[in-house]
């Protein structure tokens, strides 16, 4: 288990029940990254490594979509010495309403949790937009698999967790139904964001 998992779970942000994802899977694990973010220090720990791969990229800006990605985009950029700013809803459509893209600026995606990609699809859109060129994704916890890979390259992660997750009408969990769903994200489901792509 990595040294990440490790500080996740010090701080509770690593948790087990029943989980609805914004990805609308289901899964018997959620990483509440919030919780992280009450510790900049253990945050700044866990980005470290995240932060160290990236110095092999030429990267310009760090773009963290809100709202799980701006602390992850401040400590990445603070980390690389590099620009940080993020990407904010505007009637439901990612936008960079309060900062701008150099035509050409090579970007990284900050993420909290990547588990189908489909999120950073939104703020990849707004980058190149703007006339960026969007690089890849880092993030802290890497929930792909492989079968299902995020469809923006992850160049850099803290964690990857081999983390089971369920399509609704295929959920175990739901099929014993003793635990009640639990949706802890922040985004809309996956249908509606899908209309901004």
């Amino acid at each position: 288990m990595s040294n990440a998992v490790e500080i996740l779970k010090e701080c509770e942000a690593f948790l087990e029940g029943h989980f609805l994802l914004s990805s609308g899977r289901h899964s018997s694990a959620y990483c509440q990254m919030a919780y992280l973010q009450q510790y900049p220090g253990k945050c700044a720990q866990v980005m470290a490594p995240v932060a160290e791969k990236l110095k092999e990229l030429d990267v310009d800006v760090v773009v963290g979509p809100a709202m799980g990605g701006i602390v992850y985009a401040y400590e990445l950029g603070r980390q690389l010495g590099k620009r940080a700013i993020f990407t904010e809803r505007v009637d439901n459509v990612m936008t960079l309403k309060r900062f701008s893209i150099k035509p050409g600026e090579k970007c990284i995606i900050a993420e909290d949790v990547v588990t189908t990609g489909i999120s950073s699809l939104e703020t990849k859109r707004a980058i190149e937009e703007a006339g960026g060129v969007c690089l890849g994704i880092a993030c802290v916890v890497d929930r792909t698999k492989a079968d299902a890979p995020s469809p923006i390259p992850i160049v850099a992660s803290a964690a990857k967790l081999d983390l089971p997750s369920y399509l609704p009408e295929e959920c175990p969990i739901c099929a014993e139904g003793r635990l009640p769903l639990v949706h802890l994200g922040s985004r809309k489901m996956k249908e509606q964001a899908r209309q901004t792509l």
